[in-house]
């Protein structure tokens, strides 16, 4: 679902560009090279990912929520995924409404430890659902794009960190505590973080963040691309975890496909759609892996990966070792027995 522009007409494009900015070919020529060489996300890979989540979410009482031991059999799942895959992992542990709660982040190997891209989702669920697209879209993709960087062998200009936060439906609660357990020195190292929930939605808009202008601008041009419009997002502008980044000065952006919200009759003519809920399943025990777009899902995963690989500057090599692809690379543990894994805590929030 990338745009590409193939051959030497892209490059006497980039070039005609260059000169119409003002800016230097072999500059522009580098910008091209890093955006195309950002994967087409399969939405295969994704959509299984999201029934993975609502595996999980009916072995643990149809949710996967704060508190909840479906909550914590997905950061269990997620981890499993990103551990295989090679990836530096560290559960984060809080306490909100007198239960424990997750955050899990995954670092990249590589690039500056003083300028910091990270993508980031909500993990949780609401207590009536299972909470697929929001926020299983959002986590699903990060976690598939997540996957890319390491079947690529990335190697990013930036260093590249991935975050699932907990407990998001209560407020915040898990980005909010993460962002709080960063010195004033750690936070200055963040080019960026995106943010991405509900991107999914099964009546979808195509919503940016008016936010970073860079993150935006990289949003925009991807979907102009594709020829499909974009709008400012507004109806949930502070109310999901990129608010808690933003507040502290860190520069951020992101994506979002609709919520509960009803479509204009010109959003209608221009996405195609009814004139009713961007997401009727909003916050509700419909709220399934039937719930999904599957255009919309695929559009907003490449998208993501376009932004990492661009806004990173990487290359890629072929990875060394064993390469995990899909949902091969680990089995999905009995959610019905106990879970063991071992966690690194790093504070208890009062």
């Amino acid at each position: 679902m990338k745009l590409s522009v193939p051959g030497r007409a892209g490059a006497v494009a980039v070039l005609a560009l260059a000169g119409l900015l003002g800016t230097s070919a072999p500059a522009a020529v580098a910008q091209q090279d890093a955006a195309l060489a950002a994967p087409d996300i399969p939405v295969a890979n994704v959509k299984q990912h999201l029934a993975d989540l609502q595996s999980i979410a009916n072995a643990n009482g149809g949710n996967r929520a704060h508190g909840r031991t479906g909550y914590k059999a997905s950061i269990d799942f997620v981890k499993a995924k990103l551990d295989a895959a090679g990836y530096t992992t560290t559960v984060q542990q809080f306490t909100s409404s007198g239960s424990t709660g997750y955050n899990l982040i995954a670092d990249w190997p590589g690039g500056d430890p003083n300028q910091v891209l990270m993508s980031g989702a909500h993990l949780d669920s609401v207590t009536s659902g299972p909470g697929i697209n929001d926020n299983g879209s959002g986590s699903a993709a990060v976690l598939e794009t997540a996957l890319a960087v390491s079947r690529a062998g990335l190697q990013p200009t930036k260093h590249l960190r991935f975050g699932w936060w907990g407990a998001e439906e209560l407020g915040l609660v898990g980005s909010k505590y993460y962002v709080s357990q960063l010195s004033s020195s750690e936070r200055s190292k963040f080019s960026g973080y995106m943010n991405f929930d509900m991107i999914g939605s099964p009546n979808p808009g195509y919503f940016v963040y008016d936010d970073d202008p860079t993150i935006e601008q990289t949003f925009k041009s991807y979907f102009a691309g594709l020829g499909v419009p974009t709008e400012i997002e507004t109806e949930g502008d502070g109310r999901s975890d990129h608010a808690s980044f933003k507040n502290v000065g860190i520069p951020v952006g992101g994506l979002f496909t609709g919520a509960s919200r009803v479509k204009s009759s010109a959003q209608v003519q221009k996405w195609g759609g009814t004139a009713t809920s961007f997401d009727r399943c909003y916050h509700s025990s419909c709220d399934t892996t039937s719930n999904i777009n599957d255009t919309a899902l695929d559009r907003n995963s490449d998208a993501i990966a376009h932004a990492v690989w661009t806004l990173s500057a990487g290359t890629t090599q072929p990875p060394g070792g064993t390469v995990f692809e899909n949902t091969a690379d680990v089995s999905i543990p009995d959610y019905g027995s106990a879970v063991t894994s071992t966690v690194n805590v790093t504070g208890v929030a009062g």
